[in-house]
């Protein structure tokens, strides 16, 4: 079966069909089984579409007979012909993924449109405006997707028509106006084709049916699936439907709503409409719609659908209600109103910020109607990350140039661009921007990815720039219609004021301000509904969660997002500080040993106060310090200036100084004289870290008598005979400290897997080893074979061509390096069952990454501070997943 039905209450297909039918399919029968108004129509399967990519282009057998039988059936339902004269069928052709991709694929309405059936149209509405306006709407919108037609040259054909006769809008066109418009646009096909436009209804649906079929591999289709990480293989199905009309005059309308606030979470019914208005118009952001209600108003005084409408409003309320009880999730319903009619055409689990996200999952438990284990998986544990970011500072000065709608919440400050090819650009060369169109379109994907924040001049909530923003978590401020944007000259005009290209503007996308200049932040404020859904995470979730943070600063930070640990302190951090780097740069140039321990001598109480000051802000919980691992020529001068310049601070000559800079420079470094190496060439050094650590501790437990748990990693470990030997010195070192301080402290000694050699060895580490911390950084670039400094210019083409799916230095290789992982915890604990397990790369803030962590049974991930709250809702998702799994 290629085809599936739905119609007059009865659908070949459910819900639960989703993968098969994809999000529009299966909620469009799942709706008609519900009996609610919905036009009648099928879906052809992504099966088809999968078919269609392997066989170049072609259909699968049968599947024009299942395609005209349920033509048949629409014909024999709404007692009309598919292409007859007097009563034509028109139907709409919309693509529909598993996945909600809001505008990235291509739509055609009024599909069965001719010279003949507009005549039909004409009889059956009794209104030739109304025909001819939905004849010229397909004319363009099929040649656009079909026929490869630029939409622009329309538009400038429609906008000299309303010149001449003095319309604002598109709906204060006449019939003549718009009959002549039909003519000039088919001249346009043939002038640009070769070809004339289609008469024949059949061409015109397969046409429609395979152009929708390769929107999925559209540029902007492509692009949005890498931002959301959508899969290229699931492939769209195809619905056709027979065509209500929000055009037919006033008594007519089309909208969108959500059955929540998507901005806010708040439980109120929130959306917007244009009166006399197709579906395309709302969401392209044409015209910037009315509000339904006053609850969505946001102070506008444009009327309402509940003013205008209340019966059909009443209507819908009842509808969205129903929806929202039986899918259990805040919905986007798109609606068309016909003669007073209601019709529904969609529904689709609303997109939406991550503070509504949060806030919708906790209130929908309170209101019973989902579990709490429900709520923890309906926020994605990316989106968390926005609630953590700066807002714009309330008491900093401000010069508002002109507010719009807040369709987006966020701040965001950058330089202005018109268009999305500068913004891509800019942000390769590291500079940031904010986005200014009349509207966006889904070709303009990439630069709002690229962009810190969107600003349009026309549009709505509802909105392609709305949707998109809120779904990427960008501040966007949408239908700001008092600037006048000229994209010839690069500016935009408001008010006194005129801004350039290049200029700083900063948007809020909760107030809708667009203000002029950078304006400084501060932190967020978590709310109680963060603060619950977390406390259901954290009961949920068997992984800790450690951060990866050097400074009290970061470790505050960390604490107060729930990290339970320190994962990993890297203390040659601590020595790039410029106060102390001369120092070191004194020990690592010293001739002897006791040049070296007199230099160590000054570093060491800069490293006891770092690590009691860590200490202090973990107090009761693990903190990692990772010894040395870098090459000492990373500490050194590079330039002429610089080796002059630190010669004469450490009273030594250029030439004897740049002898030694040449002497310890290294050709691949990242294999050279680092890590453990250091340490057993110069013991010295990780006697001072070890003893600052100890000291630091012991002096802590004595004074302020908490305690504190020290895990001292060594890293670069290859061998076990380089493992056995520091251990055997950083234990002398940890006794004599404890024995001096007469206290009682837990220390444990590890070391980070970070070669492929270590990981194969793990059962003879573990022997000696208290823990492993994965550094997954190095091991993958060990693995793979790949330099994460140099790689950048090439992977996003290995991407491009799926030979890597994702980046592996941003999520985990888990066919690979995930092997070699699996592999040193299934050794290291057969040595070892009280061996510790952790993973401190950056993967450990990845949430595909922390899941196969759960699934290998570590103890701890350990990541960013900003990342804690992400990595402990991932980590709750992991267990609940494998929950069901088992």
């Amino acid at each position: 079966m290629q085809v599936y039905f739905f119609g007059k209450g009865k659908a070949d297909g459910s819900k639960d069909n989703k993968i098969l039918l994809g999000g529009k399919g299966a909620n469009l029968a799942e709706m008609t089984l519900l009996g609610l108004p919905v036009p009648p129509g099928f879906t052809i399967t992504t099966e088809v579409c999968t078919h269609f990519y392997k066989k170049g282009s072609l259909f699968p057998p049968g599947l024009e007979k299942e395609v005209l039988d349920s033509i048949a059936k629409l014909e024999t339902i709404l007692d009309c012909q598919f292409g007859n004269p007097q009563n034509p069928l028109l139907v709409s052709v919309r693509s529909g993924a598993r996945a909600s991709m809001p505008g990235m694929m291509d739509t055609i309405l009024n599909l069965g449109l001719n010279d003949s059936t507009v005549q039909g149209l004409i009889s059956q509405s009794k209104d030739e405006r109304f025909a001819y306006d939905a004849y010229r709407r397909f004319i363009q919108m099929y040649s656009d997707v079909v026929l490869g037609v630029s939409s622009h040259s329309f538009e400038t054909l429609l906008e000299q028509a309303k010149r001449k006769v003095g319309a604002q809008t598109d709906n204060q066109l006449s019939a003549v106006d718009l009959k002549s418009l039909v003519i000039s646009f088919k001249d346009v096909v043939f002038k640009e084709t070769g070809n004339v436009f289609p008469e024949g209804v059949q061409e015109q649906l397969w046409g429609a049916i395979s152009a929708v079929f390769k929107s999925w591999m559209s540029s902007r289709a492509v692009s949005y699936r890498r931002i959301h990480k959508i899969p290229e293989d699931w492939g769209t199905a195809v619905s056709v439907q027979a065509m209500v009309f929000g055009n037919m005059g006033d008594d007519c309308a089309t909208g969108v709503g959500f059955t929540r606030d998507p901005s806010t979470g708040e439980n109120k019914f929130f959306g917007e409409y244009l009166q006399n208005a197709q579906g395309e118009d709302v969401v392209a952001g044409i015209r910037t719609p009315c509000p339904i209600n006053k609850e969505s108003s946001h102070g506008s005084s444009l009327p309402t659908l509940q003013d205008l409408f209340p019966k059909t409003y009443g209507e819908l309320v009842a509808v969205y209600k129903k929806l929202e009880t039986h899918f259990t999730d805040m919905q986007d319903i798109e609606f068309t109103i016909q003669k007073g009619k209601l019709f529904l055409l969609q529904t689709r689990t609303g997109k939406r910020t991550a503070s509504a996200a949060v806030r919708i999952a906790v209130e929908m438990v309170n209101e019973g109607l989902i579990s709490s284990d429900t709520a923890v998986t309906r926020v994605a544990p990316d989106q968390l990350e926005q609630l953590l970011h700066p807002r714009l500072d309330p008491k900093a000065p401000k010069i508002v140039m002109a507010k719009g709608l807040p369709a987006s919440p966020g701040a965001a400050s950058g330089e202005v661009v018109f268009s999305s090819e500068e913004s891509e650009s800019l942000k390769k060369a590291g500079r940031k921007t904010v986005l200014v169109r009349h509207e966006t379109s889904p070709e303009d994907i990439v630069g709002m990815d690229a962009s810190q924040g969107i600003l349009t001049a026309l549009g709505g909530m509802t909105s392609h720039a709305a949707v998109v923003a809120r779904g990427m978590g960008k501040p966007c401020v949408a239908g700001c219609s008092s600037i006048s944007i000229d994209y010839k000259n690069q500016t935009f005009k408001v008010a006194q004021y005129t801004v350039k290209r290049g200029d700083i503007i900063t948007i809020d996308g909760a107030s809708g301000e667009v203000i002029l200049g950078h304006v400084p932040t501060v932190n967020s404020q978590l709310d109680q509904y963060f603060t619950q859904l977390m406390k259901w995470v954290d009961e949920k979730r068997v992984l800790g969660i450690r951060t990866n943070a050097e400074t009290p600063n970061d470790v505050k930070v960390a604490r107060s997002f729930g990290a339970e640990g320190v994962g990993l302190c890297r203390t040659e951090h601590m020595f790039f500080e410029e106060t102390r780097l001369n120092t070191v740069r004194e020990m690592i140039l010293a001739d002897s040993r006791s040049q070296r321990e007199v230099a160590l001598l000054k570093i060491y109480p800069m490293q006891k106060d770092d690590f009691a000051a860590i200490f202090r802000e973990m107090k009761g919980y693990p903190v990692t310090v990772r010894l040395l691992d870098p090459p000492l020529h990373e500490f050194l001068p590079k330039t002429d200036d610089e080796i002059s310049s630190v010669a004469r601070l450490l009273n030594t000559s250029k030439e004897s100084l740049s002898a030694k800079v040449k002497w310890l420079h290294e050709f691949n470094p990242m294999l050279g004289h680092r890590g453990c190496r250091v340490g057993i060439s110069y013991p010295e050094i990780y006697a001072m870290q070890v003893r600052a650590i100890m000291e630091a501790a012991s002096e802590l437990v004595n004074r302020e008598e908490f305690k504190i748990e020290p895990e001292i990693m060594i890293p670069f470990i290859s061998t076990m005979e380089e493992f056995r030997i520091l251990k055997t010195e950083i234990k002398e070192v940890c006794e004599e400290v404890l024995k001096k301080y007469t206290v009682k402290l837990t220390y444990r000694i590890g070391t980070m897997i970070e070669i492929p050699r270590a990981a194969l060895i793990a059962n003879q580490l573990a022997t000696e080893a208290d823990f492993f911390s994965f550094g997954t950084n190095d091991l993958t670039q060990m693995t793979l074979g790949l330099s994460r400094d140099d790689s950048g210019s090439f992977l996003p083409r290995y991407i491009e061509r799926g030979i890597f799916t994702v980046d592996p230095f941003v999520s985990l290789d888990q066919e690979g390096v995930g092997e070699l992982i699996k592999i040193g915890c299934e050794r290291g604990r057969s040595a070892n069952i009280n061996l510790k397990i952790g993973i401190c790369g950056e993967h450990g803030g990845d949430t595909s990454t922390i899941e196969f962590c759960h699934r290998l049974q570590f103890n701890y991930v350990s990541c960013s501070p900003f990342r804690v709250p992400v990595a402990r809702l991932a980590a709750a998702q992991a267990a609940l997943k494998n929950k069901k799994v088992n």
